[in-house]
C-alpha cells in the first residue's frame, strides 16, 4: 500500500519568500500602508525622544534647585540647650547606601572676621568664620568667581575663600596673595571669592577656612554643625527618613533635618506628566498602525482570492496560506518599524540641536516601537490570515 501523500514542509526562507510576495507585486500599496505605519511609528519614537530630552533638561534644571540636598543639624536636648552633631557624624551617614555626596561646614563663633585689626570689634558685619571641608563646593553645586577653592594643600594653612555677601562686605574685590582678613586675631589669604550659593545661602556671609588650619589655629573642636548630603533623587524621603538617627545614633532627636525642596515635588510631577504623554501618545500612533495593516491585509486577501484557491488546489494547507499572510503582514509592519524608529530618531536630533539640548532617544523606545509593530502586525495579520485559510479552493477559483 503506497504511502500517504503529506505537504511540504515550509521553511523559514520559504516563509519569508511567500510572505515577500504581496509586497513584491503590489509595491504601490506596501509603500504606501508601510509609510503609514512608519509616520504613527516615528510620532511614537519623536515624542518620546524630544519628551526625554525636554526631561532630561528639566531635570538638570531642578537638580540644580537641589532637589536631592538635605542637611543635618544639631538641635536642642531636652532641656532646651544646643545639642552638637557626635565627631563620628559624618562617616556615619556616607554609610546609607543612597548617599552619593557628604560634606560639612563647623562653625567657629568665637572667631571673628575683620577686614583689618584696627575695625572695632563690636563691627562684625554680620560675617561668620566656618571650618569647610574641601569637597563642600563640589556637594553643594557652589562655584567659585574669583580664585579657587580649598584643596588638601590650602585646608592646612591660612588660607581662606569668602562668601559673595562676606567679600562685599569686607571691600574685597578678588582674591590674590596680598589679599587678607583677619579671621580669630589670625591673618588669612583670601585664595577664593564665591558667587552667591542659592543652596547653602549660609556660605554668603562666611569666611571660610580648611578643616585642619581651623583645629590648630582657630580652636576648632571638630565637630560639624551642618552636614550636606546628596541622594539619588528617587530616595530621597527614605534617606531623611534614617538621617537623624544615622548622625547621632544615641540621641536622634537632638537632631534637625531639612525637609526635600520643593523642586522634588515639581520634579516628581512633572515625570507624571511626562509619563502619561508618552503613554497617550504612543498609544494613539500604534492604534493607527495597527489600523492601516489590518486594512491593507483584509483587502489583500479579497484581491487575491485566485491565488489562494491555486495554491490550495496544488496542495498548499490551510495553515500554510495562513503562514504566508501572517508573515506578510509582519514583513510590512517590520518594514514600517524600523523606517519609523530612524525616522524619529532623526527628528528628536534635529530638535535638540536647534534647541541646544542634549539628544535623548531611549533605547526602549526604537526597540519598543519595532517590537510594538511585529506584535499588532500579528495581530492585525491575524484575521486576514484565517479568513484566507478558510476559503474553498473550488470557491477561490470561481472568485472574478
Amino acid at each position: 500500500m503506497a504511502a500517504p501523500l503529506r505537504p511540504a514542509r515550509m521553511w523559514p526562507g520559504d516563509v519569508l519568500k511567500v510572505g515577500a510576495v504581496g509586497l513584491r507585486t503590489r509595491p504601490t500599496r506596501a509603500f504606501l500602508s508601510a509609510l503609514g505605519i512608519a509616520i504613527g511609528i516615528a510620532a511614537m519614537v519623536a515624542v518620546v525622544g524630544i519628551t526625554s530630552s525636554s526631561r532630561a533638561e528639566l531635570d538638570r534644571t531642578l537638580a540644580a534647585l537641589g532637589t536631592n540636598l538635605l542637611t543635618v543639624a544639631p538641635g536642642t536636648t531636652f532641656t532646651g540647650q544646643g545639642a552638637e552633631l557626635p565627631l563620628t557624624a559624618e562617616a556615619m551617614v556616607e554609610r546609607i547606601a543612597p548617599v552619593r555626596a557628604v560634606s560639612a561646614i563647623g562653625m567657629m563663633g568665637e572667631a571673628k572676621v575683620y577686614r583689618t585689626g584696627r575695625i572695632p570689634e563690636v563691627q562684625t558685619n554680620g560675617l561668620g568664620a566656618y571650618a569647610a571641608r574641601v569637597n563642600l563646593a563640589a556637594a553643594i553645586g557652589a562655584r567659585v568667581r574669583d580664585g579657587t577653592w580649598l584643596n588638601e594643600a590650602t585646608a592646612g594653612y591660612p588660607a581662606t575663600v569668602l562668601g559673595a555677601t562676606a567679600a562685599e562686605r569686607l571691600g574685597v574685590g578678588g582674591a590674590g596673595p596680598d589679599v587678607q582678613v583677619l579671621i580669630g586675631g589670625r591673618y588669612f589669604t583670601v585664595v577664593g571669592v564665591l558667587e552667591p550659593a542659592p543652596l547653602a545661602p549660609e556660605l554668603d556671609t562666611a569666611a571660610l577656612v580648611g578643616w585642619p588650619v581651623a583645629e590648630r589655629l582657630l580652636g576648632f573642636d571638630g565637630h560639624a554643625t551642618t552636614v550636606y548630603t546628596r541622594s539619588d533623587v528617587s530616595q530621597v524621603e527614605s534617606v531623611r527618613a534614617v538621617l537623624g538617627a544615622t548622625a547621632n545614633p544615641q540621641a536622634p532627636n537632638e537632631v534637625d533635618v531639612s525637609r526635600p525642596s520643593d523642586a522634588l515635588a515639581a520634579e516628581q510631577a512633572a515625570d507624571e506628566a511626562f509619563t502619561g504623554l508618552l503613554l497617550g501618545l504612543g498609544a494613539v500612533a500604534l492604534l493607527v498602525g495597527g489600523v492601516g495593516v489590518a486594512n491593507t491585509m483584509v483587502i489583500s486577501v479579497l484581491e487575491r482570492r485566485g491565488e489562494i484557491g491555486l495554491r490550495r488546489s496544488l496542495g498548499a494547507t490551510r495553515g500554510q496560506v495562513r503562514t504566508q499572510f501572517l508573515a506578510e503582514s509582519l514583513l510590512l509592519s517590520a518594514l514600517g518599524g524600523v523606517a519609523g524608529a530612524a525616522l524619529g530618531a532623526v527628528v528628536t536630533a534635529g530638535y535638540a540641536v536647534s534647541g541646544g539640548l542634549a539628544a535623548v532617544v531611549p533605547a526602549w523606545a526604537v526597540a519598543g516601537g519595532v517590537a510594538a509593530t511585529l506584535v499588532i502586525g500579528s495581530v492585525a495579520g491575524l484575521y486576514p490570515a484565517i479568513r484566507a485559510s478558510r476559503l474553498a479552493p473550488t470557491e477561490a477559483l470561481a472568485a472574478p
